[in-house]
């Protein structure tokens, strides 16, 4: 089976490549950021639908484990659609299909998730962690990952590394 080509992008870089080349091939995991105190009114999520209805959208604050209660928030609440993106990026690698993961500045949530999707797949999710572009958000990280491996499990899927 190919393997999956996982791309990470900041909304300005994902905005310009909408303008031209956008790959034909992808489905999109994008993060944005959730309405509130943080965010103007006009501020929406990027818009995909002039170039692929395939796009899981995330309203999802950037913070980490320590400034969860700030945020009436709870490890287990944090991220509550974790199953449901296990089960989209499952189905992207099923259908040959290329995963862009998006999120405000690329740094953090999109970067987090790409590290899981990797290490989950190819046990190399290490080298996002070690790109000095990159700050993965630990928490998406292993949400995403925990999520990949209950969708793994409860659907007998055998992973490439042969597990």
């Amino acid at each position: 089976m190919k393997k999956l080509k996982i791309s990470i992008y900041s909304r300005k870089s994902i905005e310009k490549l909408l303008k031209k080349d956008f790959p034909k091939n992808a489905v999109v995991i994008s993060f944005y950021d959730p309405p509130g105190k943080f965010r103007d009114a006009e501020y929406r999520p990027v818009d995909y639908t002039a170039k692929t209805n395939c796009v899981f959208q995330i309203a999802l604050y950037d913070i980490d484990l320590a400034v969860l209660p700030k945020y009436h928030l709870t490890y287990e609440t944090y991220l509550p659609e974790a199953d449901d993106l296990a089960e989209f990026i499952f189905n992207a690698k099923r259908e040959g299909k290329d995963i862009i993961c998006q999120c405000e500045y690329g740094e953090s949530r999109s970067s987090g998730c790409a590290a899981a999707i990797h290490e989950y797949f190819y046990k190399d999710g290490i080298k996002i962690f070690a790109d000095y572009r990159y700050y993965p958000n630990q928490m998406v990280y292993h949400k995403v990952y925990d999520a990949l491996e209950k969708y793994g499990v409860e659907n007998n899927v055998i992973r490439e590394s042969g597990e």
